[in-house]
């Protein structure tokens, strides 16, 4: 009798606890500052919080979708996958930690890229995933955005790379670091080609990421409230023994002390893209 409680039909609950349901995820969206909203209504306002123009993380799915016209690109290197070449393992093997992050994520790596039309004209895009390893930047990622900037030379197009990264890998060790000089000279190749090459930093771009191709850009643009900077907040303070001030590694910081060109909203990133585009190019207004 002490353990009738847990006799659910004597209380009228006649579903069986096998077969009841979850409310599904995803349905809700809490941002920062507290404000609820609906998960559709959140995927037509481009994934940005309507109350409080919180800009919530995103990935490459996403952004391919808000740049290109009608959703349509031709992936570029879509089969390449990150070796082990240093045996590395530090809490689990680096190829065991690879396996489990491609088959959560969907993703080869940390990076994607594509080309395709956005209003009408063709553009060579990579996108870094901060849900695969933190977006961190190994010799896959290296070599995806060496090879898109070499399609770009190759066909007269322009380029941009969204960043958002924690930075290097440090399972490929110098390996991960030789990537930021072998960018950098792809970029300087694609400005030799007087191509345009546009760097969109996102939350958050930090690390060897920003210490080469994310500040590398002919323009360099962010979105809203992004955290931007080489070490993060609490390292620099207590590297330098100092209060930082308000609003520190924050785009909208960045952009007072002339690190960045404009910061755009996600609803407007298309149509600011290729207005510069258009007047880079010498081309007329898109509309």
């Amino acid at each position: 009798m002490a353990a009738a409680w847990f006799k659910r039909t004597q209380k009228g609950i006649q579903t069986p606890t096998e077969e009841k349901k979850d409310v599904p995820k995803g349905l809700w969206y809490k941002s920062p500052t507290g404000k609820i909203v609906d998960a559709e209504q959140l995927e037509s306002n481009f994934y940005v919080s309507p109350e409080d123009g919180y800009h919530v993380r995103i990935g490459s799915n996403e952004y391919f979708q808000i740049l290109f016209d009608d959703n349509k690109y031709k992936e570029l290197d879509k089969g390449l996958s990150a070796k082990d070449p240093l045996s590395f393992k530090d809490t689990k093997k680096y190829t065991d930690r690879l396996k489990t992050a491609q088959d959560k994520t969907g993703l080869k790596d940390a990076v994607r890229t594509a080309v395709g039309k956005s209003k009408g004209k063709e553009l060579v895009i990579a996108c870094m995933d901060f849900k695969f390893i933190g977006g961190s930047m190994g010799s896959v990622v290296g070599e995806k955005i060496a090879r898109a900037a070499d399609y770009a030379i190759q066909n007269n197009l322009p380029f941009m790379i969204i960043s958002k990264s924690g930075g290097a890998r440090m399972q490929e060790a110098a390996l991960s670091l030789m990537q930021l000089a072998k960018t950098s000279v792809k970029l300087a190749q694609l400005a030799e080609a007087k191509l345009p090459y546009i760097s969109l930093c996102t939350d958050p771009t930090t690390g060897g990421t920003t210490a080469s191709f994310a500040m590398l850009g002919d323009i360099n643009i962010s979105e809203p409230g992004a955290l931007i900077g080489f070490a993060g907040p609490r390292v620099v303070k207590d590297t330098t023994g100092k209060d930082l001030p308000k609003d520190f590694q924050t785009s909208e910081f960045l952009k007072e002390h002339g690190f960045l060109d404009f910061i755009t909203k996600r609803s407007e990133l298309k149509n600011k893209v290729n207005l510069y585009l258009d007047l880079i190019q010498n081309q007329p207004v898109r509309a």
